[in-house]
């Protein structure tokens, strides 16, 4: 799904009013009305409770008075606080506010700082709020009575449902203006806003619903969107179905470099990731004294002994063995627990320069390329960086904080600057392309804060690689198989104490669900 940021979405609410025709208040009469049904599925007893309406001055407040009709319809006891003098609303938002006026729903008025304790004693009676005090058009800070206001409903502990978006929050970057509601849901309007599907934004919008307000198609629609809202739909097609003809010859050779002492682990999660993502033939290299862990350890990936350094890591005297071995491999997975050893450091850039195929980078491979990020514009073949924040951090010379902060533009700038796709992971991890474009990640849990889980994206991203799948398709079939597989193992067990070991095997069952809804959308064409 398309994800956009707030002045994309402005003009295509001017488009479907001024070009196609379509009257604003038709559109802000979907947003209410879709806006009430979400609440009713969140909120499905709201016979006998007491729902509060905070309207502010604009589109937003219209809205708000929209919701409250209907709910007056439905015969819940609603009232509406306007944070602006009824005199002072215009357009669509006042016509919404004459009608309610006329049908009795109770309106009242609490316009400054002086009307705050009355306004909170009116709100303790409330057993839901609704937020529609601010909506996607904020660019400066909250200041003054709205601050007030907005700190005073996060004080409160009621549910709130958010119209639009939680109200002094960007919807392009994230970031609270100042500050923001905190939602329990968010019932937003025509496509999912940027700010609202990354940290920090999307820990303030709660249960997020995308509402469609009769936006055309054509207006909302582009054949290569800059930005999506990674969901399954988003990667139908992406792997075709098998014939019977196959063998393991027809789904790539992948071969994963990495592994020092007390970092074995990290190659073995790397090699069953990309086995598992469903590539032919996978291949783990790792220092010669412990090849032997290896051959113990692992039944379907096959090893492959490596020249070694003192300290039992990949000697640069390996390098024309690795070589060879890529002479016939799809995909490279470089970096897993293979060291920082100055020698293999030197193994790691060559390799990054010389590889014939695809090379996914993690971990202490991208370690490896801090100071040294010109070798990205030497690389034969398609780079894809799995950072983390901190790892990201040393690459750029910044701090994970800092790197946190502008994640979105950090990605894009540096996946356009150095030629490579980049994953930048974390809490609704990013996928970004050479070409400008961003994915945002809809699955994943906290469950996947534990070791060796980005060692099993990196195989994952590899092994689809391997199978013919450009980089960026690659990277993001990867991260969404990654995440659901968190996602089924949570709703089984929670997300406490899940290991990297648990997620592989769920990554079949994961594949098997995105080849049925493929079907099943072709069967609806």
């Amino acid at each position: 799904m398309r994800a956009v940021t707030a002045e994309e979405m402005a003009e295509m609410d001017r488009t479907a009013i001024e070009v196609v025709g379509i009257p604003g208040i038709v559109l802000m009469e979907n947003a209410g009305r879709g806006a009430t049904e979400v609440m009713y599925r969140y909120f499905p007893e709201l016979g006998g409770k007491r729902v509060a309406v905070l309207a502010g001055g604009g589109n937003n407040g219209g809205d708000g008075f929209v919701i409250s009709r209907h709910l007056w319809q439905q015969r819940v006891e609603v009232s509406v606080y306007c944070l602006k003098k009824r005199e002072s609303y215009q357009g669509d938002a006042k016509i919404n506010l004459e009608i309610i006026e006329k049908l009795g729903v109770p309106i009242e008025e609490y316009t400054d700082s002086g009307s705050l304790t009355a306004l909170k004693e009116a709100l303790m009676e409330a057993d839901l709020l609704v937020d529609a005090i601010l909506g996607t058009g904020l660019k400066a800070p909250v200041r003054g009575f709205y601050q007030e206001v907005i700190d005073m409903v996060n004080q409160l502990g009621r549910p709130v449902l958010a119209v639009d978006l939680p109200s002094g929050l960007s919807a392009t970057s994230g970031l609270p203006l100042g500050t923001c509601i905190q939602a329990t849901v968010t019932a937003t309007f025509g496509l999912p806003k940027v700010g609202q599907l990354v940290t920090p934004g999307c820990t303030s919008v709660g249960h997020l619903e995308v509402v469609d307000i009769g936006l055309p198609r054509s207006v909302t629609e582009t054949p290569d969107p800059p930005r999506i809202w990674l969901e399954a739909g988003d990667l139908a097609g992406v792997i075709h179905p098998r014939t019977t003809a196959s063998h393991k010859g027809s789904f790539g050779h992948v071969l994963v470099v990495g592994g020092s002492v007390g970092k074995t682990g990290a190659g073995v999660m790397a090699g069953l990731g990309a086995a598992r993502a469903g590539a032919g033939l996978v291949t783990l290299a790792v220092p010669t004294s412990l090849h032997g862990i290896m051959e113990a350890k692992l039944t379907e990936v096959m090893t492959e002994p490596l020249a070694e350094t003192a300290d039992q890591t990949v000697a640069s005297a390996a390098l024309p063995r690795l070589q060879t071995l890529l002479e016939d491999k799809q995909a490279l997975a470089l970096g897993p627990g293979i060291s920082v050893h100055e020698e293999t450091v030197q193994v790691v850039l060559k390799l990054v320069e010389s590889s014939p195929c695809p090379i996914v980078l993690d971990a202490d491979g991208i370690n490896g390329l801090v100071d040294n990020l010109d070798v990205l514009a030497r690389a034969r073949a398609a780079v894809i960086l799995t950072p983390h924040p901190g790892e990201m951090g040393r690459l750029l010379k910044r701090s994970a904080d800092a790197v946190q902060n502008e994640r979105l533009a950090l990605a894009q700038s540096f996946s356009q600057e150095y030629g490579v796709t980049l994953v930048l992971k974390g809490a609704r991890t990013l996928i970004s392309s050479p070409e400008g474009r961003l994915a945002i990640n809809s699955t994943g849990n906290s469950g996947l804060a534990s070791g060796g889980t980005g060692d099993v994206l990196t195989g994952l991203i590899a092994g689809f690689v391997a199978q013919g799948l450009s980089p960026f398709d690659a990277a993001c079939m990867g991260v969404y198989c990654h995440g659901k597989a968190a996602d089924r193992l949570a709703r089984r067990w929670g997300e406490q104490g899940m290991l990297a070991t648990d997620l592989p095997p769920e990554i079949p069952v994961v594949l098997k669900s995105l080849a049925e809804q493929n079907s099943q959308t072709w069967k609806n064409v």
